[in-house]
């Protein structure tokens, strides 16, 4: 079968965003169609300022959602990245292959950079080299297919480049990933920056509709998403991009076309009354499902450690082969 590999990363609440997004692809296609793992990525998580607390809290808080959302442990593995120190171990390898002009044309790393200097600080070493650990994560497990969104691509086409360049120069070792990319809503936007991200670590709150949301907050940030100058309802992501978003968000939780969609609605208070049910009655099971979950923390857990234990049964294999090809005496 063929091997998936994706994560999220817990720097922030869980959104609508990752769900259209990533997690509803893991649940109906990718645990029953492939060999399939998902892991919080929380040494990821390490790259800016954090409270350690909060980390763990998320980190906790994502793994049940993964489970409340539908991934099923008997189907695939969930673990998280920590557990399993054959991330850490071939990270250090793929950076003594990776060269320091790569990972400083990244575009995440030169945006955030930029902004800290703005500010006069400095970011950390491990912002700039995480992608390495990114790349890591992936070959650990001869992963072939990387389901990611736009702004990761960049990061996997990097994972193809020192896999190719670590088996050029070593002898075949890594099999060579490929990114997937989702239909519609691959990429969810801010609902009060329709131009933006709907990012997880974002501070729009307004603009964000988290996992977690109670229905009536649901309902309050989808009426006051941000809209666009004339009347006339269009799907156009360049000149529209509040009514796109909007109707992209509907059509992926009804299964529809956004075109289509555009076609329906006469009035913004119309399409932003419908777009907003939808994500209610799309949440409501996923939430539903977190409070069972939360109500049985030794079952999270429990799915976790023997998550981990397979995980690792089959990273070490690929990692003591990336060892003892470039140079490194067995233990």
């Amino acid at each position: 079968m063929t091997r998936v590999f994706s994560g999220v990363k817990p720097t922030g609440h869980l959104t609508l965003g990752n769900y259209l997004g990533a997690i509803r692809r893991w649940v109906d296609v990718d645990q029953r169609q492939s060999d399939a793992l998902f892991c919080v990525v929380d040494l990821h998580a390490l790259t800016v300022d954090h409270d350690p607390a909060r980390v763990r809290r998320l980190s906790r808080q994502a793994a049940t959602l993964l489970l409340a959302a539908g991934l099923d442990p008997e189907l695939c593995t969930v673990f998280v990245q920590s557990h399993v120190d054959e991330h850490a171990r071939l990270s250090y390898v793929m950076e003594c292959v990776a060269t320091d002009g790569e990972m400083r044309r990244m575009v995440q790393y030169k945006e955030k950079a930029a902004r800290e200097r703005e500010r006069g600080g400095s970011v950390r070493l491990s912002l700039l080299t995480y992608p390495v650990l990114m790349a890591a994560d992936i070959l650990a497990y001869g992963t072939d297919e990387v389901p990611v969104g736009d702004d990761q691509t960049q990061h996997v086409e990097l994972t193809r480049d020192l896999a190719v360049r670590f088996n050029q120069r070593y002898g075949h070792t890594f099999v060579v990933p490929r990114a997937t990319r989702p239909g519609v809503a691959a990429r969810v936007m801010n609902l009060q920056e329709p131009t933006s991200k709907m990012g997880k670590s974002d501070d729009s709150g307004p603009g964000i509709v988290y996992l977690l949301d109670e229905p009536e907050v649901v309902r309050k940030k989808v009426m006051r998403a941000v809209t666009d100058s004339g009347a006339e309802i269009v799907y156009d992501r360049e000149a529209r991009p509040g009514v796109a978003n909007l109707l992209e968000i509907l059509a992926a939780c009804g299964g529809g076309n956004p075109e289509d969609l555009s076609g329906v609605y006469e009035s913004y208070g119309t399409l932003k009354k419908d777009t907003a049910e939808a994500v209610v009655e799309l949440l409501r099971p996923v939430q539903e499902r977190h409070k069972e979950l939360c109500a049985d923390p030794a079952y999270v857990e429990g799915v976790l450690r023997d998550g981990a234990e397979k995980a690792r049964e089959m990273a070490k294999p690929m990692v003591d082969s990336a060892y003892r090809a470039i140079g490194l005496l067995p233990a």
